[in-house]
């Protein structure tokens, strides 16, 4: 059994959807392999001094990102350039816990309030799910930058 998760996007702009993430999750681009990073210095602007002294081509160097967990406990995230864009919806998503143990008008009004942060990111607010049971308790239904659903849960 593997302890490692990576989920994996297909993007038009890589570097913006991962940014994107990095922003709503709170994770970070982790620096090019081999180069130790200070402190403030920021990874992407790393990343294309690393691909340029590489010799990678500059309409080349969007062609992948990636995000990590700082902490280390969640997946990492990769993000790969495609030419198609996203055509149905996904069978898959992703669920961004943002009002974890919340119930009522508690947990809705917390979701609303991450709602805004996310549409303030670039985020579409899609839908809104009231809490109909004790087993659906409400969430809010999104979409990134590439029109990729996620739900504020």
């Amino acid at each position: 059994m593997s302890d490692h998760l990576q989920i994996t996007f297909d993007a038009h702009d890589p570097r913006a959807l991962s940014s994107f993430w990095r922003d709503v999750l709170g994770y970070i681009h982790a620096g090019p392999p081999g180069v130790d990073l200070p402190e403030d210095a920021d990874p992407l602007t790393a990343w294309d001094d690393f691909l340029a002294q590489a010799g990678i081509p500059e309409e080349q160097r969007n062609t992948r990102s990636a995000l990590e967990d700082p902490d280390g406990n969640g997946p990492r995230l990769f993000f790969r350039q495609v030419p198609e864009g996203k055509v149905t919806k996904s069978r898959i998503h992703i669920a961004v816990r943002a009002a974890p143990g919340l119930e009522g008008g508690g947990r809705m009004a917390a979701l609303e309030v991450e709602c805004e942060r996310l549409l303030a990111l670039g985020a579409t607010r899609i839908r809104r799910h009231e809490p109909t049971s004790p087993i659906d308790i409400g969430h809010i239904v999104m979409a990134d930058l590439e029109g990729n659903e996620f739900r504020l849960d």
